[in-house]
């Protein structure tokens, strides 16, 4: 145990239960009235210094020209005339704060109002503070003493209790403030103490509920600067509740949509092991059986991508790119199999689209909206690809005419394994629009998908960044297959 402690047991005991159970918003408001005290202490301080030398300064000058004063009358006038103002200002001094004293060369009184020269005064290069006696009472001066010709010696001061008198006053006052200023500053620390505390209270209240299993519980919005955190703080709940969801629909989708396929596969070997007679009856039931599995594998890895681009994996390849060639080339490849199904494709756009990202994933999301336009559009209609630079951003429009959606069906359009109506029939697993979802938000984008009255307009919005100083022909891009 410190010696401190062996002295003082109960204020020892005292101080280990107070750091035992201190808090941070008690930190932080003792914390605040330290400074704020301080704070106000150093200006009195500074202020009490500034006000005593002004106060000094002005009884010195106040001397010195008197004394100045003096030394003209003796040049002028000699001895008499000095004699006379000497008389002249002590019966002009209504105040009785001036103090002279006129003396001959062996020291005895000329002229004056103090009776004997004082001891202490020695020199005549600086200002003396004497302690003199006055009408009975106890004064103090500030003295200066002067050397006339002849050896006559003159002592000019001032009575300066009224200054000392102010002084004291000043102190007074200075401190009675600064004792109201760190009252203050300690009602101000329990009052920062009181909204720091409610901020947590809050905070803790909602960790809680969320903790007990009730996602949906927000922190309030009050209206002032606590608001930043709770906004931040509320956006973060919302992303883990969309996440959340997110988990669960995937799930449950899963748990649906690749039941039906496994459960195929299965029936398939199984009739073949039963009642297979041929060699390629069995191997046609094994070859079906192992196209459902690849599509199961397909839609886990459509799935793992998703996860990959929405964990932000893929921004280590990010750089500055011109998406017109990889776009050529994707509206290229799809060009022919446009051409099979009857349909006629149209390309518009512009010569330079410059954004910050990775361009096979961006051609990546362009190929899967092309790949639904082609699925959904009927025979002899357009589908129609083009891109414009707009308010800074990019905006990549793919349009069909086929049977687009219903405007309720547009907001989910987006979400794994979500299938319109008019697509129940239609091959695929409801992942591609997921996919450029993804794709945008990690470009910092986003999805836009309205009716075209008839057909599906989809816009994918990216940020558009300046060219390069010197830009430099990108290679072609040959995209992966789309993800249906």
């Amino acid at each position: 145990m410190p010696p401190l402690a062996e002295r003082f047991p109960r204020l020892w005991i005292w101080w280990r239960r107070a750091w035992r159970f201190r808090s941070a918003g008690l930190s932080f408001s003792l914390a605040y009235g330290l400074v704020f005290a301080l704070s106000a202490a150093l200006f009195l301080s500074l202020l009490w210094w500034h006000t005593n030398g002004l106060l000094e300064r002005q009884v010195d000058q106040a001397v010195e020209a008197d004394a100045r004063n003096l030394g003209d009358h003796w040049v002028q006038d000699g001895l008499p005339g000095l004699v006379r103002t000497i008389q002249d200002r002590l019966d002009l001094d209504v105040e009785d704060q001036s103090l002279y004293l006129l003396v001959g060369p062996e020291g005895e009184f000329i002229s004056g109002n103090m009776p004997a020269w004082p001891s202490s005064v020695q020199r005549n290069d600086r200002f003396y503070p004497v302690r003199i006696i006055r009408a009975g009472s106890k004064a103090v001066a500030e003295l200066h003493a002067y050397v006339l010709p002849g050896g006559y010696r003159l002592l000019v001061g001032r009575d300066v209790r009224g200054r000392d008198l102010l002084r004291h006053l000043l102190t007074e006052t200075f401190l009675w403030a600064w004792v109201m200023v760190t009252a203050l500053a300690i009602g101000g620390a329990w009052v920062v103490r009181g909204i720091f505390r409610r901020i947590l209270t809050s905070i803790a209240r909602t960790t809680s509920a969320i903790a007990r299993g009730d996602i949906r519980q927000r922190m309030p919005i009050v209206g002032n600067e606590v608001d930043l955190v709770a906004r931040t703080v509320n956006d973060m709940l919302d992303r883990i509740q969309r996440l959340m969801e997110g988990v669960k629909q995937v799930s449950n989708a899963i748990a649906h949509d690749l039941r039906t396929p496994i459960t195929r596969a299965r029936a398939r070997l199984e009739d073949a092991s039963l009642h297979a007679k041929t060699d390629e009856e069995l191997h046609h039931a094994i070859d079906r059986a192992v196209a459902d599995l690849d599509h199961i594998t397909s839609v886990f890895e459509a799935l793992l991508r998703i996860a990959q681009i929405e964990a932000g994996a893929r921004r280590a390849a990010f750089e500055t790119c011109n998406l017109v060639p990889p776009l050529h080339d994707v509206a290229e490849l799809y060009e022919a199999t446009a051409e099979e199904r009857g349909l006629h494709l149209r390309v518009r756009l512009p010569e330079g689209l410059w954004t910050h990202g990775d361009a096979r994933l961006i051609q990546q999301s362009v190929a899967n909206l092309l790949d639904n336009a082609i699925k959904f559009s009927p025979a002899d209609t357009v589908i129609m690809l083009e891109a414009q630079i707009k308010n800074g951003s990019i905006l990549l429009r793919v349009a069909d005419q086929g049977p687009g959606m219903a405007e309720s069906e547009l907001a989910r359009a987006s979400e794994r394994f979500f299938r319109a109506d008019t697509a129940r029939n239609t091959p695929g697993s409801g992942l591609g629009l997921s996919l450029v979802q993804a794709i945008a938000q990690l470009h910092g984008g986003r999805l836009d998908l309205s009716n075209g009255h008839p057909g599906l307009i989809a816009t994918l919005v990216l940020p558009s960044v300046a060219p390069p100083a010197a830009s430099i022909t990108q290679e072609s891009f040959v995209p992966h297959h789309a993800v249906r």
